[in-house]
């Protein structure tokens, strides 16, 4: 039976190695398609809480992987040699910066070094992982072809980039369009028949550096016009004019405007991170991406910005922010998920500390700060309980995400000042004064 067959009657074996937010929905998607689905992490406790049939992230229901495992068809391991009895590996694995924002590929090249030693001929090897366009081909393609598999004959070698949102209930991981690009046609035609099985879409495309180049530039068109907006809302503050009434006004023209929003900075595993990708690669062929590198130094400077203005408002009212309590609201990057890689909440914990504030988060989606490889100082640190007592001992709430969770009717009733960061209060009635947009 060819391995198309395979992928098209639901009898062929899919993995899933790294079980994270794009990892684990992908993993239940082919769960739920029909397949075999294995999940691979390092992590024990990842595949331990999928046998027991529980979600260890927030937006995704324990029910789903009870069902899942139920079903018969989920399993979850840490041992790689599973690999060998698989038709398809995907790999959905972080590719985070080092402190000089340059790519970090460690988890790519361990997790492919990894795998292949347990290929066997008639595989496909995906990478969804966010990356520079080569390195399928420099990173992946070599170290199979050096194990002896001839890729586009014995290995099927593809890029399909991951496009997650994690917490939006329109988009799941099955109903978003799906780029694949192959390193041979092939592994092309391999690729699509191994997604499209569960996809709903299949967008292919010429090669796989096209697919890496398509998944920056969606997040590079996000960072830039992200950028634009927060460098608009510093000048509109001057002003003395509302960013977000004008945000309000321009969405009314129904043609070449798509609005964007500020906020406190960037966070999440892709727009802060990713444009520099290829901000990377494009130095190596002599090209200087002057807009990526300007949006990024202009949302990374939003943090100290918030804390700026935090610090403007406390001395009007008389209070240095050394020595006042301040209250940070979301530690997770966006609304309504337990999220928080690259939130900006850490750098603004990290400002207000800096100025010798006693300094608190709360965030019901994240009760404890889990361990980062950025914010180690803040590891165990807990969320404070939400109640008037918590509330009213504060010198200044910053919203810095605005969760659903949130009562901004008690948050206005019990504060002396609010710092908003995410216009969070322009529908609740406030005192003149109270609430301060940054």
């Amino acid at each position: 039976m060819s391995l198309q067959q395979k992928f098209a009657d639901r009898s062929a074996a899919i993995g899933v190695v790294g079980l994270g937010y794009v990892g684990l929905p992908l993993l239940l998607a082919y769960a739920k398609a029909g397949f075999r689905a294995v999940g691979i992490d390092i992590d024990p406790g990842k595949p331990a809480a999928l046998l027991a049939g529980r979600s260890y992230i927030k937006h995704i229901p324990g029910e789903q992987v009870a069902e899942a495992l139920a079903s018969g068809k989920l399993e979850a391991t840490t041992d790689f040699a599973v690999i060998k009895g698989l038709d398809a590996i995907i790999l959905c694995v972080p590719t985070p910066l080092d402190e000089h924002f340059e790519p970090d590929l460690s988890y790519v090249v361990n997790t492919v070094e990894a795998v292949v030693p347990h290929m066997k001929p008639g595989q496909v090897l995906s990478l969804e992982s966010t990356t520079y366009p080569g390195t399928t081909d420099e990173e992946v393609v070599t170290r199979v072809e050096k194990a002896g598999l001839a890729v586009g004959k014995d290995a099927f070698v593809v890029y399909s980039p991951e496009r997650e949102d994690p917490g939006n209930p329109k988009f799941s991981a099955t109903n978003i369009p799906k780029v694949v690009g192959g390193v041979t046609a092939e592994c092309l035609a391999a690729g699509v028949a191994l997604y499209e099985s569960a996809f709903e879409k299949i967008v292919p495309v010429s090669s796989c550096k096209v697919a890496e180049l398509t998944k920056l530039l969606e997040n590079i068109y996000r960072a830039v016009n992200i950028g634009l907006v927060n460098e608009l809302k510093v000048a509109a503050d001057r002003m003395g004019i509302d960013i977000w009434e004008v945000i309000r006004a321009a969405s009314t023209k129904p043609f070449g405007f798509t609005p964007f929003y500020p906020g406190p900075g960037l966070g999440g595993h892709c727009i802060p991170i990713d444009p520099f990708y290829l901000t990377w690669k494009a130095r190596e062929y002599g090209v200087h991406t002057r807009f990526i590198e300007l949006a990024g130094e202009i949302n990374r400077g939003m943090p100290d910005y918030v804390v700026h203005r935090a610090m403007e408002a406390l001395n009007s009212r008389g209070k240095p922010v050394k020595g006042s309590k301040v209250l940070l609201l979301g530690l997770a990057y966006k609304a309504n998920v337990d999220d928080m890689r690259e939130s900006p909440t850490f750098a603004l914990l990290d400002g207000f500390k800096r100025l010798g504030a006693e300094v608190s988060y709360y965030d019901p989606h994240v009760p404890v700060v889990g361990p980062t490889r950025e914010h180690m100082d803040w590891a165990g640190v807990r969320s404070v309980e939400w109640n008037e007592e918590t509330l009213r001992a504060q010198d200044c709430v910053v919203i810095s995400t605005h969760h659903a969770a949130f009562d901004l009717q008690q948050l206005a009733d019990w504060s002396d000042l609010i710092i908003d960061t995410r216009n969070a209060m322009a529908t609740i009635p406030t005192p003149d004064g109270l609430v301060v947009k940054a």
